[in-house]
C-alpha cells in the first residue's frame, strides 16, 4: 500500500517547526545567550569544579592527617574525613559534565550536586547527634534521632532537586516550599531535642555541640538563598555565580566546619578530663 504524499505546505511548516525548537534549544529565551557563549560559561563551569575537586581531595587528606585516631574522637576524624572526599568525587563528575542537565531556558542542574549532598549532610548530622549523645543513651533513642533527623535531611534535599527541575513555575515554588519545610524540620531535631541531650552530657559538651549546630546552621541557611536567586530560581545571578558561591559555602560546610568542630569537641573533652563523666543534667 502506498503512503499518501507528504504535502509541501504541512513539510515546510514542519522544518520551521523544528528550526523554531533547534533555536530555542540552543539560545536562551530570557537572555539570547548564543551557543559559543554558552559553552565559554560550561567551560568556566568546568575550571571552577576542578578548583573544587582539588580543595577537597586537599582538605579530606588534611582532615584525617591532622585528626585524633584515639577513642572517643576518632570517628568524628572519619566521618569529617569522608565528607570532603565525596564532594570531591561530585565535583569531579560535574567538571566533566556528568549528570549536568541544561534545561531549554538554558539554566543548568547538576544532579552530582544533589547526589553529594544526599550523602553528605547526614553523615555531618550524625556528628552532630553523636556529640549529642556522646556515646550514651540507648541504641533506640540515637537511632530514632538519627533515622528522623535523616529522613528529613534527604526530602529537603530531593524535593529541592525536584523544584530545580520543574518547569511549571507553581509546581517549582510549591516544591521548593516543601522543601524549606522539611529543612525547618531539621532545624527543629538540632535546636530543641538533641541541644538538651547535649547539655545532659555535660556543659562542656553542651556549648560545644551549640557552637557546631550554629556553625552549620548559618551556611546551611545560604543554600536556598541562592537557590532562590540563581537560575534555578528567580534567574537574578548566573549560573557561573552560583557555581562559585557555592563552592565556596561547601568549602566552609566540609572543610573548614571539619576543622572548626574538631576544635570544639576536643576542648570540651579536655574539660572534662577524661572525656568521660557521670551524667548530669542541667535545669
Amino acid at each position: 500500500m502506498r503512503l499518501p504524499a507528504f504535502p509541501e505546505t504541512k513539510r515546510n511548516n514542519f522544518l520551521q517547526v523544528t528550526e523554531r525548537c533547534a533555536l530555542d534549544f540552543r539560545y536562551s529565551p530570557d537572555a539570547g545567550i548564543p551557543p559559543f557563549v554558552r559553552a565559554q560559561g560550561l567551560v568556566m563551569d568546568g575550571m571552577v569544579f576542578l578548583i573544587g575537586f582539588t580543595i577537597m581531595s586537599l582538605g579530606s587528606l588534611a582532615i584525617y592527617a591532622t585528626g585524633s585516631k584515639e577513642p572517643p574522637s576518632r570517628h568524628h576524624t572519619l566521618l569529617h574525613a569522608s565528607v570532603p572526599f565525596i564532594a570531591a568525587t561530585a565535583y569531579l563528575a560535574m567538571a566533566f559534565g556528568i549528570g549536568t542537565l541544561v534545561k531549554l531556558d538554558g539554566s543548568a542542574t547538576y544532579l552530582a550536586r544533589y547526589l553529594d549532598w544526599s550523602v553528605t549532610t547526614p553523615i555531618l548530622l550524625a556528628g552532630l547527634v553523636l556529640v549529642a549523645f556522646h556515646e550514651r543513651g540507648s541504641t533506640g533513642e540515637v537511632g530514632g534521632y538519627l533515622t528522623a533527623i535523616i529522613v528529613l535531611d534527604v526530602l529537603m534535599i530531593v524535593t529541592g532537586l525536584i523544584s530545580s527541575l520543574a518547569i511549571v513555575p507553581v509546581g517549582k515554588w510549591v516544591w521548593y516550599l516543601w522543601s524549606c519545610v522539611a529543612f525547618a524540620g531539621v532545624l527543629y531535631l538540632l535546636w530543641v531535642p538533641l541541644r538538651a541531650r547535649a547539655f545532659e552530657r555535660g556543659q562542656a559538651l553542651g556549648s560545644a555541640y551549640v557552637k557546631n549546630v550554629g556553625f552549620l546552621t548559618v551556611i546551611w541557611f545560604l543554600y536556598p538563598i541562592v537557590f532562590l536567586v540563581g537560575p534555578e530560581g528567580l534567574k537574578i545571578v548566573t549560573d557561573l555565580t552560583t557555581v562559585w558561591a557555592i563552592l565556596i559555602m561547601d568549602v566552609v560546610a566540609k572543610v573548614v566546619y571539619a576543622f572548626y568542630a574538631a576544635n570544639n569537641v576536643e576542648k570540651a573533652l579536655r574539660e572534662r578530663g577524661s572525656g568521660y563523666e557521670h551524667d548530669r543534667v542541667h535545669a
